[in-house]
């Protein structure tokens, strides 16, 4: 790998699509053994979850459980130092209802020494609920 593979970037990138590609192998590869995961209050899976297992556990496989082709569409970055943002969009199906969701959301991940230490995310919870009723 190049040097620019680890840059925090590059490492949220690969959590990207790691993630699209179901491979929680390589996602928890971009996670530091003591990483701070928060979905945000409202969120089915709202709270902060702890340890690469962990995250894919409590996050990644329910997402899978509950929804049919749950993405996270990386749209926009925006980076300064070890903190990166990204403009993104979730798109499902709620195997449930069967209600699509395609809703805006911010993510901010802080990435130190090739791994992502802690994230937190930002979406309109409301949308989420209403394709699970």
């Amino acid at each position: 790998m190049a040097d620019n593979d680890f840059t925090p970037a590059a490492v949220v990138r690969r959590q990207y699509l790691a993630s699209a590609a179901g491979d929680l192998e390589a996602l928890r590869d971009t996670l530091a053994p003591d990483v701070e995961w928060t979905e945000m209050a409202g969120f089915p899976l709202a709270g902060t979850y702890r340890t690469p297992t962990g995250v894919t556990s409590n996050v990644m496989e329910k997402l899978a459980a509950d929804w049919d082709g749950w993405t996270a569409h990386d749209d926009t970055y925006v980076v300064d130092g070890e903190n990166v943002v990204v403009l993104a969009r979730y798109t499902a199906t709620n195997k449930a209802t069967g209600k699509d969701i395609a809703v805006r959301v911010a993510h901010h991940f802080v990435v130190r020494g090739g791994r992502i230490v802690r994230f937190e995310q930002f979406v309109d919870t409301a949308k989420v609920r209403e394709a699970m009723v």
